[in-house]
């Protein structure tokens, strides 16, 4: 691929631009104004907010989640968590003084980091054999900074000898009654709905590159699929709640979450939301609910055994959602695992996080509503490579300092191959006539990123930002 001829006109326009835009920071794709609409009348129905709230609360989730995501990264191990509060207020936590001063971004001293707490985690979840019933789960609590472990209405000595028998220190936990029993959602279906076998019914989670992830108690690798036809290429539970369905040929994987208000929201990527973010729910059962993240990396006991690394969440949801969508804006969670309550009297319900599925199996989300094909195994199955060097803290556009045309619709596929031990990311960004937008990126805290983006024709150009470490890369670039 080479870059094509360009009108004139439009060619100072896109170079001041260029300089304008290289120090700005990546921002979220926005939904569509009808996506938005659909979103915004969820969240006045379910948390109880006017038109003018809701939209002010989606905006502001927006930048929380990127302040905590650059936080993450800048502080790293001394990084506390990030939460909302009520008020849609974010904080970060810090374990040490001299971090508490942020910009404006509230902090909250903390004496444990983020990393610490999960390792407390860990020590349960490393432990479960030994968890008794009457303990239905434990997760990470950011705004207490602790694990808290959930014990039945009179069985708290259980729930402390459990804790004991894992060799955590006492001071990092914290117990909370509770009457939940948890259960997996297996006779439900969340998005649009599929069959397993003879039968049993659940939900299509994301479309990604081949066919679509959803719940593991859904079914076992091998098991056949109906409406969309398929087969389970892999699947995990309990411990894990995950599995993805390769679908038959004629099946055509789409970037898109049914509403079930007669419309679908596009899904745009997969940035993990911070606790206390509005998220909504897709399933055949109850249609479209929406609520907010209690907390990220919960452990809960069903019947079948206990599942690690959920996101726990107020959204409502009943059998027959099970496998769903979980989204917050436009941006993909989770899928629906199981949960208590329902959506008359209310609930918690927990959702397996879609980007450890994805990277457990290799898979690549289809986003904006297009069939995404196999991402290139590596930067060789390129249609053009380019290379450069990067000092820390530096960036480049390719390709060669310019820009491409793309005159059809189709995806855009760049694989980014940075030095070992640094932190590579990886922008796509459009012309939208005044200036240029993300529409993909790949920022994940390693050296190596994809970007797969199905596009309308335009102008197009990929930002290789070496947000950490320094060294020469290699971008691979295939377009429609």
């Amino acid at each position: 691929m080479s870059p094509r001829l360009r009108p004139l006109a439009l060619t100072a326009a896109l170079v001041a631009a260029t300089a304008l835009t290289t120090v700005a920071a990546p921002t979220a794709q926005a939904a569509p104004a009808g996506q938005e609409a659909e979103i915004l009348s969820a969240l006045q129905r379910d948390l109880g907010l006017d038109a003018d709230q809701a939209r002010a609360r989606l905006a502001a989730d927006e930048r929380s989640a990127g302040t905590a995501h650059a936080l993450r990264k800048r502080l790293d191990g001394r990084f506390g968590g990030a939460w909302i509060d009520s008020s849609g207020t974010l904080t970060v936590g810090v374990t040490r003084a001299a971090d508490t001063d942020q910009g404006g971004v509230r902090t909250k001293l903390v004496q444990r980091s983020e990393n610490d707490l999960d390792a407390v985690k860990a020590a349960l979840d490393a432990h479960v054999a030994a968890a008794p019933r009457s303990v239905p789960g434990w997760y990470v609590d950011l705004p207490t900074n602790t694990v808290v472990v959930k014990s039945q209405p009179g069985r708290l000595a259980a729930a402390r000898a459990f804790v004991a028998s894992s060799g955590v220190a006492a001071s990092a936990v914290r117990y909370v009654t509770t009457t939940e029993a948890p259960r997996p959602l297996i006779d439900v279906i969340g998005g649009n709905a599929y069959t397993i076998g003879s039968g049993t019914r659940c939900s299509v989670g994301f479309s990604v590159n081949g066919g679509f992830v959803t719940a593991g108690h859904c079914g076992s690798t091998g098991a056949s699929t109906a409406n969309p036809s398929g087969t389970f290429r892999g699947s995990s539970f309990p411990g894990n709640d995950y599995a993805w369905v390769q679908v038959a040929a004629g099946n055509t994987p789409r970037g898109l979450v049914n509403n079930y208000s007669g419309g679908t929201v596009s899904v745009a990527g997969s940035q993990d939301a911070p606790v206390g973010a509005t998220v909504c729910r897709s399933g055949s059962t109850t249609g479209w609910h929406c609520g907010t993240i209690q907390a990220r990396n919960s452990s809960v006991t069903y019947p079948q055994g206990t599942v690690t690394g959920l996101i726990q969440t107020t959204v409502c949801a009943e059998p027959g959602d099970s496998g769903g969508s979980l989204l917050a804006g436009t941006q993909a969670q989770g899928v629906t695992s199981g949960g208590s309550g329902n959506c008359r009297s209310g609930g918690t319900t927990y959702f397996q996080p879609v980007n450890e599925i994805l990277q457990t199996y290799g898979l690549t989300l289809v986003t904006g509503g297009g069939g995404n094909p196999d991402p290139p195994t590596g930067c060789q199955n390129a249609e053009t490579t380019y290379t450069g060097s990067l000092a820390a803290g530096g960036q480049a556009y390719q390709p060669n300092n310019s820009y491409y045309q793309s005159t059809v619709s189709g995806a855009h596929v760049g694989c980014l191959a940075g030095p070992g031990g640094a932190d590579y990311d990886l922008y796509l960004e459009k012309w939208n006539g005044s200036s240029w937008a993300v529409v993909a990126k790949g920022d994940s805290p390693a050296a190596s990123e994809t970007v797969n983006y199905n596009g309308t024709p335009g102008y197009y150009r990929y930002r290789v930002h070496a947000y950490s470490g320094s060294g020469a890369y290699t971008l691979g670039v295939t377009t429609p």
